[in-house]
């Protein structure tokens, strides 16, 4: 891949492959996906946002609204929406974001989130979420991509850190009464 013109980004769609806890640190990780090809974006997140990001992707909704859920109530309140979740870059292991709210007026504000809050929020808005590709080329996981081999071979390296892993689907818990920071 070429060098980017300076001052030029260019912006990877990403999709929420999964949210995990690790079996034997019991930490929580959002696994995001590169929407056009196989490449992954593990993201270590608490776990009151790794509730309430599978909550949603479960379909399922607290009796009383989560602090996510009462953001997006505020910003329909004002007229306003996201729209679109901008990972932007990681500094020593911790992922930063934008979130991009449309306003009543047209105009587009950007707030600085934690990379967590802003993928709990475009679960609940159908937002877009993109990826800075220098952060996919630091802290991505992409198969190894030999010739000949099978493409089930191809993903065993990522296959072996997902079985590392367990699926938390936020199942049978009760919503934390109020979210923490991690």
């Amino acid at each position: 891949m070429g060098e980017q013109p300076y001052g030029r980004v260019r912006l990877i769609e990403m999709v929420v492959e999964s949210v995990r806890v690790h079996m034997l640190s019991s930490q929580h990780v959002v696994i995001l996906k590169e929407a056009e090809r196989d490449r992954y974006l593990p993201i270590w997140i608490g776990p009151s946002e790794a509730n309430a990001i599978a909550m949603r992707l479960q379909g399922l909704t607290a009796e009383r609204p989560l602090t996510h859920d009462l953001l997006v109530s505020v910003l329909g309140a004002l007229n306003s929406s996201v729209s679109r979740v901008v990972v932007t870059h990681v500094t020593d292991g911790t992922f930063h974001a934008r979130l991009y709210l449309e306003t009543p007026d047209g105009t587009e504000t950007e707030i600085d989130s934690r990379t967590s809050d802003a993928i709990a929020l475009a679960v609940r808005t159908g937002s877009t979420i993109y990826v800075d590709e220098r952060v996919l080329d630091e802290a991505g996981v992409e198969p190894d991509h030999e010739d000949g081999e099978a493409p089930d071979e191809k993903l065993a390296v990522f296959r072996e850190f997902v079985n590392s892993l367990d699926v938390d689907l936020g199942g049978g818990e009760s919503p934390p009464a109020e979210e923490q920071s991690s």
